[in-house]
C-alpha cells in the first residue's frame, strides 16, 4: 500500500457499503502518513455530496485515520474549544493521492468537556437492512465504540490533551512552506 506525503494535499474519499460515493473532501493536508495512520488537516476545503450538492467546512480540523480501527476522527477547532465528530467506519486504504472508506452511519459526536453522544442508530438500522451488512458489523462496531468511548475517558490519541495542539501546529509549519 501506499504511504502519503507529509505536506501533500490529497482527498478523502468516503464509500457506502455498496460501493456508492458517500462525500469527498477535496484538500485535506497530510501532517503524518505512516502505514498505520494517516493524520491531517484541511480548512475550508470544499465538500461534495453524493448528490453533487457542495458545501465549504467552517473551520480548520485535523482528521485522524488508522488502518487497523473502525473509525475516524474529525478534530474540529472553533472558537469556544475542540469538538470531535467520529465516523464509524472500515479502516482506511490510500492510493492514487486518495485516503479512502467505507462509512457505517454510526457517529460519536464528543464535547469539549468529553462528554459524547452517538448518533444515527435509526440511520445505521436502515442500511444494515438496505445494503445488507455482514452479520458480523455489530460484533466490529461495538467493540470499536467501546475502545473509542475507552480513549475518550482515557484521553487517548487525538484526545490527549497536547495531541490538537502538535498537530495545529505542524499544520501551520506545513502551510507557511507551502505560500
Amino acid at each position: 500500500m501506499a504511504i502519503p506525503t507529509e505536506g501533500e494535499m490529497i482527498q478523502i474519499h468516503s464509500y457506502k457499503h455498496n460501493g456508492s460515493i458517500h462525500r469527498v473532501w477535496q484538500e485535506t493536508m497530510v501532517l503524518k502518513g505512516t502505514k498505520n495512520i494517516v493524520i491531517g488537516a484541511n480548512e475550508r476545503t470544499l465538500v461534495i455530496e453524493a448528490d453533487g450538492r457542495t458545501w465549504v467546512t467552517r473551520e480548520p480540523s485535523i482528521c485522524y485515520f488508522h488502518a487497523e480501527h473502525w473509525f475516524n476522527i474529525i478534530c474540529m477547532l472553533r472558537e469556544d474549544g475542540v469538538y470531535y465528530y467520529i465516523n464509524m467506519s472500515s479502516p482506511f486504504v490510500y492510493n492514487d493521492g486518495r485516503l479512502k472508506y467505507i462509512d457505517y452511519d454510526l457517529d460519536v459526536k464528543v464535547f469539549p468537556d468529553m462528554t459524547y453522544t452517538i448518533l444515527d442508530e435509526d440511520e445505521y438500522a436502515q442500511h444494515k437492512k438496505e445494503m445488507v451488512y455482514p452479520e458480523e458489523m455489530d460484533g466490529i462496531l461495538e467493540r470499536n465504540i467501546e475502545k473509542l468511548i475507552s480513549w475518550i475517558k482515557q484521553r487517548r490519541g487525538p484526545f490527549a490533551p497536547d495531541f490538537i495542539e502538535a498537530w495545529t501546529n505542524r499544520y501551520h509549519f506545513y502551510k507557511q512552506l507551502n505560500e
